[in-house]
């Protein structure tokens, strides 16, 4: 048996829900670039849990863009929506260990309940998304309402207790927990670094009818993959407090972070999907290259920070 060390695992991990754009273009090549270097494999994974937004046109576009870039990946390409179960038993786990509850609150209760504190929506704290914290509704129903609910078919979502999440995280760690942030978050933040999760309160992660989140599922697959490097938009920075604290509760690994910089436009505002931003089918259409590419999102220069 060889004693070699296996080879770094990276990967690009984009939601069929929208065409690609330039920020999509840079974080792939970013993570590519990364894994050719390191010597390690870079992988390519479809984020389709969203069943009621994704699409396979989109999904066809992802690996037309890519190849057209440049790139190449694994096969085969690991697709969430084939990975309910493995989410549903994380989340049993998470059930189990005493630290998820149901939530039945909707939106309008929750929004009514701020506006009802004293506090009022403007100055209530907020997570590092812009979202208000949750206020609580809920959260400690005694067992009876809370059989009655669910018997009566009342929709509900998983919520974190955070707090007693990360009480019990530091006791499985055996003290504070960090992660290593070989880039740097929005506010310059890097090296090894404690985490907050309290900054999101106790936060979704899962519903009623689709058994995990966006938390759930990309550290469940980070490790099924044996992904060793995580190369990610600064916009998804602060989710790593979260994620740090499911990996240390579900007995996974611990991955390497490195956050990059966001792709804006002119104004400074970050592209997104939803807006249509500079996808890279137009840009094909218009006549760019990928050398073109690269050098819009500034990889012809020196690496950026």
């Amino acid at each position: 048996m060889s004693d070699r060390p296996s080879p770094p695992v990276f990967r690009f991990a984009p939601s069929p829900n929208g065409y690609l754009h330039l920020g999509h273009a840079y974080s792939a090549l970013v993570g590519a670039e990364a894994a050719r270097e390191a010597g390690g494999r870079f992988l390519l994974r479809i984020e389709d849990i969203d069943t009621g937004r994704c699409r396979p046109e989109y999904e066809e576009a992802i690996f037309e863009d890519l190849a057209w870039l440049g790139l190449t990946w694994e096969e085969p390409v690991l697709r969430q929506s084939t990975r309910f179960e493995a989410y549903e038993a994380a989340l049993k786990k998470l059930r189990a260990l005493g630290t998820v509850y149901p939530c039945f609150a909707t939106r309008k209760e929750i929004i009514g309940a701020i506006e009802e504190s004293g506090i009022g929506l403007d100055r209530w704290p907020r997570d590092p998304d812009g979202a208000p914290l949750y206020p609580g509704l809920y959260k400690d129903l005694p067992p009876r309402e809370l059989s009655r609910l669910m018997w009566e078919g009342v929709s509900y979502a998983w919520r974190l207790d955070i707090e007693k999440a990360k009480t019990l995280a530091e006791e499985k760690q055996g003290g504070p927990i960090t992660f290593q942030e070989d880039g740097a978050g929005p506010r310059g933040e890097t090296g090894r670094l404690a985490i907050e999760p309290e900054l999101y309160g106790d936060t979704i992660i899962a519903r009623k009818d689709v058994p995990t989140s966006y938390h759930i599922a990309v550290c469940v697959d980070d490790a099924a993959q044996g992904v060793t490097h995580i190369s990610r938009g600064q916009d998804l920075f602060y989710m790593t407090h979260i994620h740090r604290l499911l990996q240390v509760l579900l007995d996974l690994p611990e991955p390497i972070y490195r956050h990059h910089p966001l792709i804006r436009d002119e104004t400074g505002r970050r592209l997104s999907k939803t807006a249509k931003d500079m996808g890279i089918r137009e840009l094909r259409s218009e006549g760019l290259s990928p050398q073109d590419i690269r050098a819009m999102v500034g990889l012809n220069e020196a690496e950026r920070a």
